[in-house]
């Protein structure tokens, strides 16, 4: 599901989990894992990406229309850890986007502190209202800490996807690099950010997200407590199901 490699005090993480990096229990805890563990490794910086054409297409709706209300409240926790586990890493993360990073795994891009993003290699956006599900407060924060204000209520609302030009523009990426040059500049970056002290980053991000810590606090768990139960709503189920038989069972 992972592969880490650690090479000149910088890790790379790439994700290997069939061929869209679909966001499941099992990969989310995995992913989550090897975050944690890179806090007590001696490295200074990681670049996180994916395998293929695709750096994550995700939530696997497949597995949670299939699972049901009971796999969304043990699913919906994990993602939660997943995303928490990336976003507050003490150290640099640049998410060096191979491909198509879509709803929940476009919210783990936004986890990164720089997204570079290969060019015309896909398309970026948050796709929830299409799938008829309400965001998670940590998904909510990291898309509202991540993008530019006046296109917060465009990307959550409408559901739309952008090229990586458009991405550029609007904000969803930070860079865009040829296909060929995406791991070297992603490690270019990873490689300024390593340069940098360790203690005065940590602390430094933990100031810039401080108002995601904040807001978590003050209202996370109730905003999570409500988007559970829209989630296991039967009628969202369906809309779930409706949108995997009209999309995903087409492509296979």
């Amino acid at each position: 599901m992972i592969d880490v490699q650690h090479e000149g005090g910088i890790a790379t993480v790439t994700m290997a989990h069939g061929k869209a990096n679909a966001l499941d229990i099992a990969f989310c805890d995995t992913l989550t894992a090897s975050f944690a563990a890179l806090r007590g490794e001696d490295i200074k910086a990681i670049v996180l990406t994916g395998q293929g054409h695709i750096f994550s297409a995700g939530v696997d709706l497949k597995q949670l229309s299939a699972g049901g209300a009971d796999y969304v409240r043990r699913f919906l926790p994990s993602l939660h850890r997943l995303y928490d586990a990336v976003f507050f890493h003490p150290k640099p993360v640049i998410a060096a986007i191979n491909g198509h990073a879509m709803a929940g795994g476009a919210v783990l891009a936004a986890c990164a502190d720089r997204r570079i993003m290969a060019a015309n290699s896909g398309r970026v956006g948050i796709t929830e209202m299409l799938v008829g599900v309400p965001f998670p407060a940590l998904a909510f924060e990291v898309v509202r800490f991540a993008v530019p204000p006046r296109y917060l209520p465009e990307f959550a609302l409408t559901g739309a996807t952008y090229p990586t030009d458009e991405a550029l523009a609007k904000g969803w990426v930070d860079e865009v690099a040829e296909p060929g040059e995406l791991m070297a500049r992603a490690r270019d970056a990873a490689a300024f950010y390593a340069g940098l002290s360790p203690a005065a980053f940590a602390q430094t991000k933990m100031q810039v997200r401080q108002g995601v810590s904040e807001r978590m606090a003050l209202s996370g768990a109730a905003t999570d407590r409500a988007v559970t139960e829209i989630w296991t709503q039967s009628e969202t189920l369906a809309r779930v199901a409706d949108y995997v038989a009209k999309t995903l069972t087409k492509r296979g």
